[in-house]
């Protein structure tokens, strides 16, 4: 893995671990002379996570709408800001670029681009890891429902197992380089979304 996108929360939430873990994972993916892909904001936990690459030396991609850019939201001292038009070509730009996905806490954004991943994923566009940093047990009303899904009948077995999910940056980063996406019939083409 070279490059892996983050999708977290342009907040900073209410929990000082948020923060802490989200500049460590920076330091990490610096450390690992990972790239780290993300949606370019200095704001919150995004912005936290891009300075914890950018002072331990590592390489920091943003993919920004230019509305956004407009609302003085961009990091300016990111290597490298690209700006799309729309929020879903931001999460096609970022798909396009990444090795792997992990997700920090965040917002309404934060799990539609989780859940886009992961339909991707399921559709067979893509062999991605998608992993979850889950700090201080924030997703864990989600994983949970991720098994009530498979328990009901409404999602597969092997499709739950696309999520990759620990505690800690060094396990998360471990269990996605061992990584093996599951058989899944792709459905339909890169070129039909």
């Amino acid at each position: 893995m070279k490059n892996i996108v983050v999708f977290c929360g342009s907040s900073s939430g209410t929990d000082p671990l948020f923060e802490e873990q989200a500049y460590l994972l920076g330091t990490a993916l610096a450390e690992q002379k990972i790239t780290l892909i993300y949606g370019g904001s200095k704001l919150g936990l995004m912005g936290k996570l891009a300075d914890g690459v950018l002072e331990n030396n590592g390489n920091v991609t943003g993919v920004l709408p230019y509305f956004l850019q407009q609302k003085e939201v961009a990091h300016l001292g990111i290597d490298r800001l690209i700006l799309v038009e729309t929020m879903l070509e931001r999460k096609e730009k970022m798909n396009e670029l990444c090795d792997g996905v992990i997700t920090l806490p965040g917002g309404y954004g934060t799990l539609d681009e989780l859940f886009e991943m992961l339909t991707w994923a399921q559709l067979g566009l893509h062999k991605k890891p998608i992993g979850i940093l889950n700090i201080a047990g924030y997703y864990d009303e989600l994983i949970a429902f991720f098994d009530t899904m498979v328990n009901k009948g409404l999602l597969k077995p092997n499709y739950r197992q696309m999520v990759v999910i620990s505690n800690t940056i060094d396990d998360l980063l471990e269990k996605m380089r061992n990584y093996e996406a599951p058989n899944v019939t792709q459905w339909i083409g890169k070129e039909d979304i």
